[in-house]
């Protein structure tokens, strides 16, 4: 009987590191462009030279506090909705899991609309992306309430639904009884999506909930890994599948809640990032960890060039571009993969 050829060995163990510097590159290239590319006509070079010299003048202006802090979110928010995504997908092994499902982006989102109704985000620019994190702890609250900490995976789901389906009809309860039409249309907007008008102030009010998230769903990747098995066998295994929960859940709580307190509602990033990327990592979760976030930050930065050049005087919204590209290349993903199980 042959053994393993070596050749596809070797190329086996070769591709996530290939598939990593990819990645890395795809995603530098893309950010670099995000700085170049905008309605004020700006050359790579000055525009590169302005930003990191000590100069002042407008091109160090908009290279400074326009273009380099959307940038930078547009990865963070990308690299956490793909990381969120990826977890969720391993966890409850179910590809077609996404950040959402557990209500903490329709949560954050109800948090926002609130302040934005109520005039709180007009006192301060902190008080909206604050408001849309308390809405997320409290999602994360009533989630453990209704599941508890050792509930199983479809308890976790249905509280999750539970949840995303009140904040969903309290954001249009809200949208309804607006009296006041401008902020009735700036909720709307609102809910698209967008990092156009960021600053670093949004930068700085993220980052700290999204890094915590990332750790917390990166340490789950062991117990990812062993749920492939089937949860009987990671409990065999010594692994705490209560605490990876508690992990996943604050997790992705932190990260998500951030991403949506300071760019609104993005869809589709988390669900089909994972999908494109999981026959590059043999299908291993942990592997599928770090290769979703560096996928989440490209293609949210893709989307946020698109928006640019694609009607750039109409202010397209940017989950109105990721719904729109992520639709139907998940309903694509879906017919690959009936035809592949048929």
């Amino acid at each position: 009987m042959a053994g393993p050829d070596p050749i596809a060995l070797e190329a086996r163990r070769s591709q996530p590191g290939i598939l990593a510097v990819g990645l890395v590159a795809l995603t530098v290239f893309l950010f670099l462009a995000a700085l170049v590319v905008g309605p004020a006509r700006i050359g790579i070079g000055p525009g590169l030279a302005a930003l990191f010299s000590g100069t002042e003048g407008p091109t160090a202006l908009v290279m400074r506090e326009i273009r380099l802090p959307r940038a930078i979110l547009a990865v963070l928010v990308g690299a956490s909705l793909g990381l969120a995504g990826a977890a969720m997908q391993g966890y409850l092994r179910n590809p077609l899991a996404e950040p959402g499902l557990i209500g903490v982006s329709g949560a954050a989102a109800l948090g926002a609309v609130i302040a934005l109704q109520t005039g709180i985000a007009a006192i301060a620019m902190p008080a909206l992306p604050a408001a849309a994190l308390i809405g997320a702890l409290i999602a994360v609250g009533l989630i453990l309430l209704l599941a508890g900490p050792r509930g199983a995976s479809l308890t976790l789901i249905l509280a999750g639904i539970a949840i995303s389906a009140l904040a969903g009809a309290l954001t249009s309860l809200v949208l309804n009884l607006s009296p006041n039409p401008f902020a009735a249309s700036e909720i709307v907007f609102w809910m698209m999506g967008s990092l156009a008008d960021r600053s670093f102030t949004h930068v700085w009010i993220a980052l700290p909930f999204m890094a915590l998230g990332w750790v917390l769903l990166a340490g789950t990747g062991r117990v990812l890994d062993a749920l492939t098995l089937g949860e009987d066998a990671a409990e065999a295994m010594g692994l705490g599948l209560a605490r990876a929960r508690l992990m996943l859940v604050f997790g992705v709580a932190s990260a998500v809640g951030a991403s949506v307190a300071v760019a609104g509602a993005i869809g589709f990033v988390g669900l089909v990032v994972p999908h494109i990327l999981r026959r590059f990592v043999g299908g291993r979760p942990s592997a599928l960890l770090w290769a979703s976030a560096l996928g989440g930050a490209a293609m949210l930065l893709a989307a946020d060039l698109s928006v640019r050049l694609i009607l750039p005087e109409r202010d397209l919204k940017l989950g109105v571009v990721t719904a729109l590209v992520g639709a139907p290349l998940f309903l694509h993903l879906i017919y690959k993969t009936r035809k592949e199980v048929a």
